[in-house]
């Protein structure tokens, strides 16, 4: 015979079976916890704790094309962070810092431009090296084959501007040569130079090794022996009046990256 609950037992059924179907859905909840941590929820890791930011980065005109490069590849691998380049002569970006202009990182084509900003930055650190060659139009038409055939005065050169680390390291070596070139201009970046070279405006000219390699389609490139070329060296610093160091930190700290290094050797440069 069935036997009938009084009301008082009926609750106490009710409470053991509530406290029953309970112990399972906390330990559900728990492994699910667990799961949600394990696969990187903010709680457990790095997707949520790396830098998020939109960095202004300052940086010399060689550095156009891998940059762009480096750029695309640093926003697939840190999500949540946007770069936005502004590329000229490492003279005119001292000036834009030395100015107050609102920016998170400098990199510069030589030392003394970035010694000159010293104040405003971290410490720097050199991120690639680079040498001049000798750019002419497509196929070498005027047959230049060292630094003494650009004293030629038939020949149309343009050299980057004495201020400019690329006009600088072209007067050193130039000098040290005793070669005297007349140019047909100065520009105010080698990126300049690149293209009066292809634009059939100049028949030769210096630039980075990386730059002719970048446009080896338009511009032919004479080696310089190493005896007569210079050195050109990239330092790259966080600006202290930042207000994303923390993210801006982390992208200079990139570039000296295995993953940030293959990408600047791929495109010529050379280790620091």
């Amino acid at each position: 015979m069935p036997r009938t609950l009084t009301p008082a037992r009926r609750r106490t059924a009710a409470a053991a079976l509530t406290a029953a179907l309970l112990v399972p859905l906390a330990a559900c909840s728990s492994n699910d916890d667990t799961k949600k941590d394990t696969a990187g929820s903010p709680a457990s890791g790095s997707a949520g704790a790396a830098p998020r930011a939109n960095l202004t980065v300052l940086a010399a005109a060689s550095l156009t094309d891998v940059f762009k490069t480096a750029g695309a590849a640093y926003e697939k691998s840190h999500p949540g962070t946007e770069l936005t380049f502004s590329f000229a002569g490492s003279q005119e970006l001292v000036a834009q810092v030395s100015q107050g202009s609102p920016a998170d990182v400098l990199v510069t084509a030589d030392t003394k431009s970035m010694d000159k900003v010293k104040a405003d930055t971290t410490t720097p650190a050199i991120i690639a090296k680079n040498r001049l060659v000798i750019a002419t139009g497509e196929g070498n038409p005027f047959k230049v084959d060292d630094l003494k055939d650009l004293a030629d005065t038939r020949l149309k050169v343009v050299l980057a501007a004495p201020e400019v680390p690329a006009g600088k390291y072209s007067k050193k070596i130039l000098d040290a040569q005793k070669i005297t070139v007349k140019p047909v201009s100065q520009e105010p970046n080698v990126r300049a130079v690149l293209s009066k070279i292809e634009l059939g405006e100049a028949d030769a000219g210096l630039v980075y090794k990386t730059d002719a390699e970048s446009a080896k389609d338009k511009v032919d490139a004479v080696e310089i022996p190493d005896d007569q070329n210079a050195v050109a060296q990239y330092p790259a610093a966080t600006l202290k009046d930042s207000k994303n160091a923390e993210a801006a930190a982390a992208f200079v700290a990139w570039l000296s990256s295995p993953e940030g290094q293959k990408i600047l050797q791929d495109a010529g440069f050379q280790k620091p």
